[in-house]
């Protein structure tokens, strides 16, 4: 008997000593409760996030996590919002961005500004008023005017003879909306001293009936006249003022990651200086990470281009933001200025009438350029945009799978694609980031240019979702909004300028096109393990609404109220 009673003391003394302990606490744990998370992790979505530091340790409904983390601060400040994944833009161009909105817009439909919408200038006369505007309205000391946003199919033909009429005594130079040409008036050709010799070294030079520059100067010819143009037009002033507006769209829209595609295109120094002045993730709100241009890196460095990319990659050389271990190629032109190139007969109306577009790798080169990449581990990136690139594309990503690599693999932009080439994608695990604008700006003005047969397979990302491709979304910022929200309600209503739907059948479910702005973008760069859904152990990277886009119509996305985001555990209101 007094054994049981000495063992009924110990256990009650044990008891005791347990009880008093305190629990374990967690004040550098937030939870912030939500009127839905949507965490694109399988479709789960819940009411509550919990997040220390920059990562997320937690995601449930309110009670379940303050029983797991007692002591922790309950945040309501998103109570009742919508929490997202913060939304990714995977293409855009920090450089051009600066350049395109530090000079007067003239375009043909509207365009993203920090206060809101621009007005778009869809008809010729409303476009040559908005010229001679510009003209008027630039300072007389300014050597040469410059305007951007020109679109020949929308808003008419446009040369030296037209410009001189709008500007006769002043240098006037276009910047078509793609970015890849130029339009000259007289005197702006007398000043950079172009003569009709300059189509014997470029491809991307027009003459007319009588041999004469027609002052359409385009693609890789545009740098024989940049270095004149560049200390008139592209002043650091000016490029700092465009970026600031440039930046501010982009915090605006809710975006927490993105990825220039194109890192030293416009000269490594030139982009290590701006993007190193102008922007970091605590001042601006939103991770940028570089993509190296093969061409640029080969330019430089040669043979080492590789190597180097990985030196840039791993840290041991410097770059004024993240490199990505990914490199991005070109197949052929661009979608916007008619230079990507098509299957015969090629273009049947527009600038390039009577053309197939142009090549920037010449057919069955792809494989071999890239190899030397895809041997260093670095993935692939291709600017491939019409049906004759796609074939040359995906026959050179047949052959990386061929070879056994198992490097990722991304088309840029897909203008066009066959169903050919979307059984092709899917079959090789080729991911597609689409150009988010491409149907919705040029759907219908492409039918005639392309035919209505080609027409319709603009962006076919729905029929590439159902045969298990992965797609994205993105901007190619400034060339559409840097606007996730917008991007994807693009692709589920399929609307074109007329407000009709272009190729129905192509749309994303809403569902998938979401997930093209958070974890497929996130994959396509290569950070899926880190960022695009609310799941333990990722990065505290979210965008706050103040709707749940699952539960309105897509078409009102667009018009979605975005509080801000957290980004890396840290609150950063869009009124900050």
């Amino acid at each position: 008997m007094i054994k049981k009673k000495l063992l009924w003391g110990a256990a009650l003394l044990v008891l005791s000593a347990c009880q008093s302990e305190p629990a374990q606490l967690y004040p550098d744990t937030i939870i912030y409760p939500a009127q839905t998370v949507n965490t694109m992790d399988k479709g789960k979505t819940e009411t509550a996030i919990a997040v220390k530091n920059d990562m997320i340790v937690g995601v449930d409904d309110l009670a379940d996590l303050k029983q797991e983390f007692p002591g922790a601060q309950i945040d309501e400040s998103f109570k009742d919002k919508t929490i997202m994944p913060g939304l990714i833009d995977p293409h855009m161009h920090v450089l051009l961005g600066g350049l395109f909105y530090a000079q007067p817009f003239a375009p043909p439909w509207p365009m993203a500004m920090p206060d809101g919408m621009m007005e778009g200038f869809e008809t010729r006369q409303k476009f040559h008023d908005r010229l001679s505007e510009i003209v008027d309205n630039t300072p007389q000391e300014q050597k040469v005017v410059l305007a951007y946003g020109f679109h020949n199919l929308i808003q008419g033909e446009l040369n030296r003879q037209i410009l001189d009429r709008i500007s006769p005594d002043r240098p006037l130079v276009v910047w078509h909306y793609s970015g890849h040409d130029f339009y000259l008036n007289s005197k702006a050709i007398e000043f950079v001293g172009a003569t009709p010799a300059l189509a014997d070294k470029y491809h991307g030079v027009d003459l007319d009936d009588d041999g004469e520059l027609t002052g359409r100067i385009y693609e890789d010819a545009v740098f024989s006249i940049f270095e004149k143009l560049a200390p008139h037009v592209f002043r650091p002033q000016d490029i700092a003022r465009g970026l600031s507006k440039y930046f501010t769209i982009m915090r605006n829209s809710g975006i927490t990651t993105t990825a220039d595609l194109g890192y030293g295109i416009f000269g490594r120094e030139n982009e290590n200086a701006t993007i190193g002045a102008m922007w970091s993730m605590e001042q601006n709100a939103f991770r940028l990470y570089l993509i190296p241009e093969h061409r640029a890196f080969t330019a430089e460095f040669g043979a080492d281009a590789p190597k180097v990319i990985g030196d840039l990659v791993s840290g041991n050389m410097a770059a004024p933001a993240p490199v990505l271990p990914r490199v991005k190629f070109f197949t052929d032109g661009a979608f916007y200025s008619q230079t990507m190139r098509l299957s015969p007969p090629g273009y049947l109306a527009g600038q390039s009438q009577g053309t197939e577009g142009l090549w920037v790798t010449q057919p069955d080169e792809l494989f071999s350029t890239m190899k030397p990449y895809l041997d260093a581990d670095l993935a692939a990136h291709v600017h491939s945009n019409g049906d004759a690139a796609q074939t040359e594309t995906l026959k050179a990503f047949q052959q990386v799978r061929d070879s056994g690599m198992e490097n990722d693999l991304v088309v840029e932009h897909g203008g066009l694609f066959t169903k050919q080439h979307t059984t092709s994608a899917a079959q090789n695990d080729v991911m597609l980031s689409a150009a988010s604008h491409y149907a919705h700006y040029m759907g219908e003005a492409y039918s005639e240019p392309l035919g209505p047969e080609r027409a319709n397979r603009i962006s076919p990302l729905g029929e590439l979702s159902k045969k298990g491709a992965r797609v994205t979304v993105h901007s190619d910022a400034p060339l559409a909004p840097p606007d996730p929200l917008r991007a994807a309600s693009r692709h589920v209503t399929r609307h074109t300028l007329s407000g009709q739907a272009y190729a129905a059948e192509q749309a994303l479910e809403p569902y998938d096109a979401l997930e093209a702005i958070t974890l497929d973008a996130a994959h396509a760069l290569g950070l899926d393990e880190q960022l695009g859904s609310i799941e333990v152990g990722k990065i505290a990277d979210f965008t706050i609404l103040d709707a749940n886009p699952m539960e309105i119509d897509a078409k009102d996305w667009p018009g979605i109220k975005i509080w801000g985001v957290v980004l890396d555990g840290k609150k950063r209101p869009v009124s900050d």
